[in-house]
């Protein structure tokens, strides 16, 4: 296997049925080579540095009802919340004053919150801090509203595909969300000028090798500039509560080699990580990732943005969250830095 990690490490680029051979029950091996490679080239390209993204959770309310996760439409078992504008800028001027320079608004697809609504957070936010990056996560919304966001300052989007192959996406999500429809969101989001994220959970029912391959084989062909992986995590009130969570030790492979496919990607060690191991985000940043997202969301509302169980980080407040992991990454060789931390992937 190590012949095929070496040609993807020259060319970038594999054949199906090469990703399906470097996917499929790796050596042990195998991995400690993929994840000293990944080092070498977070390395050569980020040195040692991790960006750290300010993350605000602004909703949990969603209109859809996928299968997977936990503010689905149909829990409820939940307690729904909305951040308020003035909420969302306490937490971006919290986050200014302890050194973010990226905020990452997130949510569910909440219809309560009108494109106007959208465009005026985020101009408020631009206006206010003009030296940030500001990043949208906010699922699939149409060409027009993606350019009047990008227009008031929105500089990046993340929407993971969650898994490129069709069939499989009709099992995760109910019969109204396609994956071509998905996948075409995040073309727009590139032709418009935004730095995209993609990403696909690691370990989902039903998934199996050969679907690994052909996300692998998308981002060959998005070239996105950040890629979010993480295992899939059960969450009691959704159909697929009683199906075994992924594998950290897998998901950390495959972040090496989306690593050694995309040297120069922004690729984050997740909470989905820590979730499953005090140690996941030590792990994945030893795996090739170099970025962090500490949660600058209201404490009283960290429990309540529960895509799966068990979250990490949900009782820590900012300042401690920030002390603590530049404390754990200094440990370990690494340093948080507060720069904007743009992706040195060009358009």
């Amino acid at each position: 296997m190590k012949h095929l990690i070496d040609k993807l490490n020259h060319t970038h680029s594999l054949s199906k049925e090469e990703w399906t051979s470097v996917i499929g029950q790796p050596s042990p091996l195998t991995v400690e080579y993929a994840k000293s490679l990944a080092r070498e080239l977070r390395k050569l390209h980020y040195g040692n540095t991790i960006y750290i993204r300010g993350l605000i959770e602004i909703t949990n309310y969603c209109k859809n009802d996928c299968f997977y996760c936990g503010i689905r439409r149909s829990n409820t078992n939940i307690n729904r919340y909305r951040l308020s504008i003035a909420d969302i800028l306490n937490c971006c001027a919290d986050g200014y004053e302890l050194g973010f320079r990226t905020f990452v608004l997130q949510g569910g697809e909440d219809g309560h919150f009108k494109l106007s609504d959208l465009v005026e957070i985020v101009s408020s936010i631009h206006n206010k801090y003009p030296d940030c990056a500001i990043t949208l996560s906010l699922g699939e919304r149409s060409y027009a509203d993606y350019k009047e966001l990008y227009d008031a300052g929105a500089n990046r989007y993340l929407l993971r595909h969650e898994t490129y192959d069709d069939k499989h996406y009709a099992l995760l999500h109910p019969c109204e969300l396609l994956a071509a429809a998905r996948q075409e969101c995040l073309w727009s989001l590139k032709e418009i000028g935004y730095q995209v994220g993609t990403g696909f959970m690691v370990g989902s029912p039903h998934q199996n090798v050969e679907h690994l391959a052909e996300d692998m084989l998308f981002l060959q062909k998005l070239n996105p500039h950040m890629v979010g992986i993480g295992p899939f995590i059960t969450h009691n009130d959704t159909p697929f509560a009683k199906y075994p969570s992924g594998s950290l030790d897998f998901t950390l492979y495959m972040l090496s080699l989306i690593r050694i496919l995309s040297p120069k990607v922004l690729l984050p060690a997740t909470t989905a990580l820590s979730s499953l191991d005090k140690e996941g985000q030590k792990k994945g940043i030893f795996a090739g990732a170099n970025v962090i997202m500490p949660n600058l969301s209201p404490l009283n509302h960290r429990k309540d943005y529960a895509l799966y169980n068990n979250k990490a980080f949900t009782n820590q407040d900012a300042a401690e969250s920030l002390a603590k992991l530049k404390t754990n990454m200094e440990n370990i060789g690494y340093q948080i830095v507060t720069t904007r931390g743009d992706s040195l992937i060009s358009h």
